[in-house]
């Protein structure tokens, strides 16, 4: 018995321990890479996506820019700070190798956040080679832009599931919760459409930007618009679609799990203020102060509606575990 107590022991000893702050951290790179989403969407929205012209990854050709234009300075500033975002990432994985054992969650929450930034890095980089930037206004560029979108949603996801796991958040369970599982998949699947449909939208609000609300509205139901500006009517359609579903999903999801409560609670505020904020963007003409506030609250959104399906899906549902 001794001999067994002392070798699990020293097992124990062997054994890598997590770091201690590791979670912080986690948590910390997922609020940075969020005001790298934000810069990004500046440099779109500004106008500014052609600042360090084709070249990838110098910025016109050298490695920093001299006596530099705006634009130059806005674009640069982003590569910079995406350069940043994934030195951050390499050290997110590196501490998961080192802190948590083989078959760990957090390992691989590290691992598809370090496979997300790469790809990120990789769209990132094909916008600006084929120059779907500036005022480029071809259908390819709406395709490389929901590209881009779907994929930052990802590495959003990859990067707040390793947080939380790191916090002690439970692993997934798919099998065993019925209609709540189905629920929350389309849950995701919708909100990744509706953040591709608004990532379109202001694309063509940035390309074909009006002077007055009647002047928006002729330009969005006519025949000889641009593709861009007529498929801004199907982004409000699907907000509140998708906001009554979110709704149903927040509900089940509460009877099934209470302790799914806050993240259930968070999702339904976040997405009437969005809402809300939506109405004031099109009002206001889309100004790109309005636009950054829509797509961080676009982000918290799609952060709350992970974490209420990582606390729902953790463990059966409530309601079948207690009598």
């Amino acid at each position: 018995m001794r001999a067994a107590v002392s070798e699990a022991a020293a097992e124990a000893e062997a054994a890598p321990t997590p770091w201690p702050r590791y979670a912080s951290y986690a948590w910390g790179v997922l609020a940075f890479n969020l005001l790298v989403i934000l810069w990004g969407a500046f440099v779109r929205a500004s106008g500014s996506g052609a600042g360090c012209g084709s070249h990838w990854p110098l910025c016109n050709g050298v490695i920093v820019p001299r006596a530099p234009a705006i634009a130059t300075l806005i674009e640069f500033g982003h590569r910079v700070t995406s350069g940043l975002a994934l030195l951050l990432i390499v050290g997110l994985v590196l501490g998961a190798w080192r802190g948590y054992p083989r078959g760990h969650v957090v390992r691989l929450g590290a691992a598809l956040s370090g496979a997300f930034i790469v790809s990120e890095a990789l769209i990132g980089a094909g916008l600006v080679l084929l120059e779907h930037v500036a005022t480029d206004t071809s259908a390819a560029r709406g395709y490389w832009v929901g590209g881009h979108l779907t994929n930052t949603f990802l590495l959003v996801a990859a990067l707040t599931l390793t947080a939380w796991w790191a916090a002690g958040g439970r692993p997934l369970r798919l099998r065993g919760h019925g209609m709540l599982g189905a629920l929350l998949g389309v849950a995701l699947a919708a909100v990744l459409v509706l953040g591709v449909s608004g990532a379109i939208t202001a694309l063509g609000d940035t390309l074909f930007p009006v002077a007055t609300l009647a002047e928006g509205k002729a330009l969005t139901f006519s025949d000889t618009a641009h593709v861009f500006v007529r498929l801004r009517v199907w982004h409000p359609t699907l907000a509140v679609a998708v906001g009554l579903w979110l709704g149903v999903t927040a509900l089940v999801a509460l009877r099934a799990h209470p302790a799914a409560r806050r993240w259930a609670v968070a999702l339904a505020g976040l997405y009437g203020l969005q809402l809300g904020l939506g109405v004031l963007n099109v009002w206001l003409l889309a100004p790109i102060g309005v636009q950054l506030a829509h797509l961080l609250l676009s982000d918290l959104i799609w952060i709350a509606l992970i974490l209420l399906a990582a606390t729902a899906l953790a463990d059966r549902p409530a309601a079948r575990i207690a009598p």
